[in-house]
């Protein structure tokens, strides 16, 4: 496997290129063009820019996270055929790049649903957190001004403000798709990349649905075992493949982390790792990557990963705000640098458990 870290580009993010390069193991990032709109094609001298900034830093890119999918594709809609042949150029020019995973996500309205960005823990770090009572409280159009508040003056990927003044005109573009559409829609769009994929080595990783049930009524689909394994065969191709995020599939205390892993031998082409702490099923707050401090055994996670192989690249995902850090809730540098290091020594100590 290969470490890396997540960074959002000189504009957007506080942690520096420069500082990721001091973290042990850590070779790469992984990024995306964050001034592009779903359904627009990426500009190859973009794509060159964002190379050539990394590698000037002794670093590289590992892959991209992400590259959005438009609503059109999604729901189906007649002009889906042209947001798919610019999806289709964006990868041809990734491919020609030399970058050969894209991690995505096929979730409708929001990318990912939590409730509060700065819960504060008993050690006095802040965390994202979810409450399933808080989301049945609200009204989805005032989601975002719920938590907005909390986000230290920086724009969430997939809470871009543009995208969350028309939340209900996206709701009532979802009305119609439920479960079954959305994963007919799905394999429509696999089938259409596929052969691009094919040509430039490209795999494409799927990000669970986070958490991993129905938000304000809206389908999910890629939340267990079953449903990835489906997606699998409707689409039989190796290049289409998951994000493992142990966070996001976690959310359900139901699906079983390592036996998941165990299963997707060969289509798991990029790891999210890290903790939560369930304070009720329905109330979960992100910990520390240190297994004691949240409920999922990282030990067994990183066993699984090790055990079917897997060669791909995996971050530290969501951090926790510590030592009076200020930066995008999630994605500051301390706590995902720490996480960085727990997951290195983990596999290094699997790893030799297994050759001695």
């Amino acid at each position: 496997m290969e470490m890396t870290i997540r960074w959002f580009g000189s504009k957007s993010d506080s942690v520096t290129l420069e500082q990721i390069r001091q973290i042990p193991g850590v070779k790469g990032v992984i990024t995306t063009l964050y001034d592009t709109s779903p359904g627009e094609v990426w500009a190859e001298a973009d794509i060159r820019a964002m190379i050539d900034e990394v590698e000037t830093a002794g670093l590289h890119v590992a892959g991209i996270e992400s590259v959005n999918i438009h609503d059109a594709i999604k729901v189906g809609t007649p002009d889906r055929e042209q947001y798919i042949d610019n999806y289709i150029t964006t990868l041809e020019r990734l491919g020609k790049a030399g970058i050969h995973m894209v991690c995505y996500n096929f979730m409708p309205v929001f990318d990912w649903t939590r409730t509060e960005l700065a819960r504060k823990r008993a050690d006095g770090s802040t965390v994202l957190a979810y409450n399933q009572a808080a989301v049945d409280a609200i009204q989805p159009e005032k989601m975002f001004e719920t938590i907005g508040g909390d986000s230290n003056g920086f724009v969430m990927p997939g809470w871009e403000p543009e995208r969350m003044a028309h939340v209900k005109e996206l709701f009532e573009m979802y009305r119609d798709v439920d479960e079954e559409k959305l994963f007919a829609n799905l394999k429509y769009f696999l089938e259409c990349i596929m052969p691009v994929c094919d040509q430039y080595d490209i795999n494409m990783a799927i990000h669970p649905d986070d958490p991993a049930w129905s938000v304000f009524g809206l389908p999910r689909i890629i939340v267990n075992k079953e449903n990835i394994l489906r997606m699998m065969k409707m689409v039989d191709n190796p290049h289409n493949g998951v994000t493992f995020c142990s966070g996001s599939y976690g959310t359900n205390p139901e699906n079983d982390l390592p036996d998941m892993i165990r299963s997707l031998k060969g289509r798991i082409h990029f790891a999210h790792v890290r903790n939560l702490k369930f304070n009720s099923p329905t109330d979960f707050e992100e910990a520390a990557h240190l297994s004691s401090d949240g409920s999922f055994d990282m030990y067994e996670i990183m066993k699984a990963l090790y055990d079917i192989g897997f060669d791909g690249p995996i971050r530290p995902d969501h951090g926790r705000m510590i030592w009076g850090e200020t930066a995008m809730p999630g994605y500051g540098l301390y706590d995902r640098a720490l996480g960085a290091a727990y997951l290195n020594g983990l596999w290094e100590a699997i790893e030799k458990s297994q050759t001695r």
